[in-house]
């Protein structure tokens, strides 16, 4: 597999949460939580199917600030308790996100989020790539203020 730092095809970003790997890893496997999140500033989400488990379901619409539903479908390829998710999108654009969570041994409670979007073609990153790494920071924003007990927004 290519190297992400290098890979066309990949988007990454990175950054490390004053929330322990196992909070964070909860964030995802709770769907109230989850919704709470997941998306850029300013978008909502339904669950439609929420299977969290391998090979498990995911289907959901992310509705916009302008009132644009975005339909959704995706797959929980792989999970590890406190340590990655792994969830393939299996509806255009087509793309696998690995989230990796470790503990930061220089701040206790601490993990570093490791957040890698990785595209089928080069072509599609690059159309998406302007859209998607900002979104892709607002997410993990959201998450903290999730995890702060604040309102995603």
């Amino acid at each position: 597999m290519p190297d992400p730092d290098s890979d066309p095809r990949t988007l990454r970003t990175a950054r490390t949460l004053p929330y322990t790997a196992t909070a964070i890893y909860g964030a995802f496997a709770s769907p109230q939580q989850l919704a709470a999140w997941w998306g850029p500033e300013g978008f909502s989400n339904s669950f439609e199917v929420f299977e969290f488990t391998a090979g498990g379901r995911w289907q959901f619409v992310m509705h916009g600030p302008d009132g644009t539903d975005y339909a959704n479908e995706c797959v929980f390829a792989a999970l590890e308790p406190a340590r990655r998710v792994v969830i393939r999108h299996t509806c255009a654009p087509l793309f696998t996100l690995t989230v990796e969570l470790q503990a930061e041994t220089a701040a206790a409670g601490a993990t570093r989020i490791t957040w890698e979007q990785a595209f089928d073609d080069a072509a599609t990153a690059e159309a998406v790539r302007a859209v998607c790494e900002p979104a892709n920071e607002q997410n993990l924003d959201r998450l903290a203020r999730v995890l702060a007990g604040a309102p995603a927004r």
